[in-house]
């Protein structure tokens, strides 16, 4: 009763129609928002999440594995959380388990949906070198390719004013919060701004406006935006390509997208039985000497396309 009574209250409202009160279908800005939603009576646990894409109601799953080349590769921590759990938020948890039982990683390989300059800061204060893609800078000049971008201007953080290309000081600097996260707005006063000659490259208002992260989140992006172009940078990070092919044994071996069992605390259960079993799997693999599988390819991608395609002479009837 008291989740009929939720699911209710979630869906439905009631509202002044025609006739006095009326019930009425929760749209758009009315519903909870989807980490507080219900998505099934039967699954109280579970939620509705999109990723490119695709939609699906129920957890996630995240497994940390080992990548020594001369060892098997083995799941040594599983989290599980329901669908609309942000993935960045799990990476204090898995370091937190990974500390607890005394196999902390010295380098640990994440995609992006893991990082933010904050997150690998406070990895390294922990002395675990979390290794992954930062996005590019979201201002619209680094997007285009074209114009005056962030890293064009000269931040001075001890006098708190930024210097612009054409030598324009900052007539503004604050403090304000933007999800929760601290951040410095920086404003060039708007005469400076109408008059320059190459406003135009620079922002599509009157006035240029700089959000920054804290000065040793702002430092660590710049430097960090700038080296994971480098080769060195995508020959180090390859390792993690192997992650894809554990997830890709959990879902083809295993069936791991489809939850056999209801509720969280069941699901976590099936995923770490999973992670044993791909161990089992493995170990065996290297104590019996079977190469690991190759990166799956398709028929057309194996075909040789600079090769000329060689046609059968035909032979006539005299």
């Amino acid at each position: 009763m008291q989740v009929l009574r939720q699911a209710w209250i979630q869906q439905y409202h009631r509202g002044e129609g025609e006739q006095g009160q009326e019930v009425r279908w929760r749209e758009g800005k009315d519903l909870p928002p989807g980490r507080d939603r219900l998505v099934s009576p039967h699954d109280v646990d579970a939620r509705c999440s999109v990723k490119r894409g695709m939609i699906w109601d129920g957890y996630k799953v995240h497994y940390s594995e080992t990548c020594d080349d001369d060892l098997p590769h083995l799941v040594v921590n599983v989290a599980t959380t329901h669908a609309a759990v942000d993935d960045s938020r799990l990476v204090g948890t898995v370091h937190d388990n990974l500390k607890r039982r005394e196999v902390k990683p010295g380098e640990h390989l994440v995609d992006g949906g893991y990082t933010s300059a904050a997150i690998i800061l406070t990895a390294r204060a922990q002395g675990i070198d979390l290794v992954g893609p930062l996005p590019p800078a979201s201002d619209r000049q680094t997007r285009a390719g074209e114009g005056f971008a962030l890293t064009d201007f000269q931040i001075h953080w001890e006098e708190q004013y930024a210097v612009c290309s054409t030598g324009a000081k900052s007539r503004y600097w604050g403090s304000t919060r933007m999800d929760g996260h601290p951040r410095t707005v920086v404003i060039f006063p708007e005469w400076d701004c109408r008059n320059c000659k190459v406003r135009t490259s620079c922002t599509s208002g009157f006035t240029r406006r700089l959000i920054l992260h804290p000065r040793d989140e702002h430092e660590f992006l710049q430097h960090q935006r700038a080296e994971q172009g480098t080769d060195a940078w995508k020959q180090r990070f390859h390792k993690r390509a192997g992650i894809e092919g554990t997830i890709s044994q959990a879902v083809r071996g295993i069936g791991i997208r489809r939850s056999r069992y209801r509720g969280r605390a069941k699901t976590t259960l099936a995923h770490i039985f999973s992670a044993a079993a791909i161990n089992l799997h493995r170990i065996d693999a290297h104590l019996t000497g079977h190469p690991a599988g190759t990166t799956r390819r398709t028929h057309f991608a194996d075909l040789d396309l600079d090769t000329p395609l060689r046609r059968k002479p035909r032979r006539r009837r005299p």
